[in-house]
């Protein structure tokens, strides 16, 4: 008699346990559940920049792709900075040749890459172009969706801007007769390199 009240008391305890653990909104499972692994993160950010130590050269700051984003990194063109200032072709120049360059080991361990590959020419703009306008070797639109937002971004925050240092649009063309057209870079696009970039119509001043 007291086994058989000892087992009732037992399955009472179980029943009232599995109601308790449905009431709280967990629901057991004897499948085991895969989460998945946890993202991976990278720091996206190299100390000092690259090259910053080297004794000469100018200080100029480029759009690499990190993260599926861009990150904005501090370089040193190999150039005086006489012959860069003052000269949006020459600093288009030197900006197009860090792009095109592979990232330093410091900055490939930060998690930096370039979609931007050469061979990659930028020079004045046509006659008749608007003011500011910067052409490239290859049109605009042909090139890879990042590697022309890592060129505007760039372009575009720099002195080789339309609108000059700190800037938000360059106006690029390509090596025909096309017409150039005005690129910009708003936040949306560092966010994700890989839409379309935002063009307009260029206007002749």
């Amino acid at each position: 008699m007291r086994r058989r009240r000892t087992g009732a008391l037992l399955a009472l305890g179980a029943t009232l346990a599995a109601g308790l653990v449905t009431g709280c909104g967990i629901r057991t499972t004897s499948v085991p559940v895969d989460a998945g692994a946890a993202p991976s993160r990278v720091p996206c950010s190299v100390r000092g920049g690259a090259d910053v130590s080297a004794a000469q050269g100018v200080p100029l700051r480029v759009y690499l792709l990190c993260g599926a984003q861009l990150e904005a990194v501090d370089r040193r063109a190999p150039l005086p900075e006489e012959k860069v200032s003052g000269d949006p072709v020459r600093t288009a120049s030197a900006l197009l040749a860090q792009l095109e360059s592979e990232p330093s080991d410091e900055e490939r361990q930060a998690g930096f890459s370039t979609a931007v590959k050469g061979p990659l020419v930028v020079t004045a703009g046509h006659k008749g172009d608007p003011a500011g306008t910067l052409r490239l070797s290859r049109q605009p639109e042909d090139l890879p969706p990042t590697a022309l937002a890592q060129i505007v971004c760039t372009f575009a925050e720099s002195a080789a801007g339309a609108s000059g240092a700190g800037g938000d649009s360059v106006v690029l063309g390509g090596p025909g007769t096309y017409e150039p057209r005005r690129y910009s870079c708003p936040r949306e696009l560092k966010e994700r390199p890989e839409s379309a970039v935002p063009s307009a119509p260029a206007t002749a001043s």
